[in-house]
């Protein structure tokens, strides 16, 4: 049976390019804007609470973020830091959560603000209950470096290693270039692609894939070019250029993808089995996609689903991907059906060969 239509979670006034999931708390950032157009379109990063509601996750925006002129065009996340995309440069800010204050000791600084707040700008069906959740978020820009020095110049990746240290940008101009983080001091830069830089991905042994418009995904040790991908070559028929590598995630388990036509399908990680599909879920390009965490925060929010994954586009909606949990036996069931094939086999044969026992 198909899955049914997927849940718009929350719907931006503004088209939307990045969505990223904190790995330890119940809250989604997602960021875009119009740009410096003066078409009336806004920028901004928004902060979205994250939480079970009547048994459905829901979410209701915390805190919007304005960029002025910038639109957010990618995004990373190492704990409460944001390294957010922005024109030319990369926009290093830092956010924190202000928690609730605990029964009865709200209203005694006479401000008569009697208990938590109603949170600004929840969806619907998200109001009230509001008791240990984050009430107010406060961001700070840190600094704010160039990354990319084309003609057209714009930061297209970004990407924070696994222990915060450093940091990997990409652009219109092809080149990578590494830093050291929280410094921002430049440690390597090279060419990688004949144009602009889709995506990059850091793996924990220093290697660094990279994914560019001139139909290329490399994998790199330093500036060294470690191999490239060539799908082509292993499906006879199929030019070079059919395709372009553009951008994935992976949970570790499944493998989440959005396409240029809107749709999105979930694939089980080291088989590419497809477990989930909607064609054209947004029905215009999906720019990004996350899962929620495997951790114990975001177990908590998957409500008996085996995963979750967000996805974004232009139509201003992030949405909702829901993997039902897949039915298995037992492993006690398993266990005693291989005991009793164990036995008629050996029956079989002490029937077809008398003596055999």
């Amino acid at each position: 049976m198909a899955p049914r239509r997927p849940a718009e979670l929350y719907r931006a006034p503004f088209p939307l390019y990045t969505v990223r999931l904190h790995p330890r708390r119940p809250l989604a950032i997602t960021a875009g804007g119009g740009g410096a157009a003066k078409t009336g379109i806004r920028n901004g990063v928004h902060f979205l609470q994250l939480e079970q509601i009547g048994g459905q996750l829901s979410a209701s925006l915390l805190h919007c973020h304005d960029t002025e002129t910038r639109a957010t065009m990618t995004m990373a996340l190492a704990g409460d830091v944001i390294a957010a995309g922005q024109d030319n440069s990369c926009h290093i800010l830092r956010f924190s959560l202000q928690e609730p204050e605990a029964p009865g000791t709200a209203g005694k600084d006479g401000s008569g603000d009697k208990g938590a707040r109603r949170r600004r700008g929840g969806s619907a069906g998200a109001q009230g209950g509001t008791q240990g959740r984050a009430r107010e978020v406060r961001v700070e820009s840190l600094q704010r470096v160039r990354t990319d020095f084309s003609p057209d110049a714009l930061q297209k990746a970004v990407r924070f290693s696994a222990d915060g240290a450093l940091l990997a940008t990409g652009g219109a101009d092809g080149f990578l270039r590494l830093w050291e983080f929280p410094s921002m001091k430049k440690m390597l830069e090279f060419r990688a692609h004949d144009g602009e830089i889709e995506d990059i991905a850091l793996g924990p042994d220093n290697k660094v894939v990279t994914a560019g418009r001139d139909f290329q995904c490399c994998v790199w040790q330093q500036d060294q070019l470690v191999t490239g991908l060539r799908w082509h070559e292993n499906l006879p028929g199929i030019p070079d250029k059919a395709y372009r590598y553009q951008a994935c995630r992976d949970s570790g388990t499944f493998l989440g993808l959005g396409t240029v036509t809107g749709s999105v399908a979930i694939h089980i990680a080291f088989s590419l089995q497809r477990l989930y599909y909607v064609k054209e879920a947004h029905g215009i390009v999906v720019t990004d996609v996350a899962f929620v965490p495997e951790s114990r925060p975001g177990r908590e929010l998957l409500g008996g689903h085996e995963a979750a994954l967000l996805s974004v586009a232009v139509d201003s909606r992030c949405k909702l991907h829901l993997l039902p949990t897949r039915r298995s036996l037992p492993v006690w069931l398993l266990l005693l059906l291989c005991a009793g094939l164990i036995v008629a086999t050996i029956l079989l044969l002490q029937l077809a060969f008398p003596g055999f026992l």
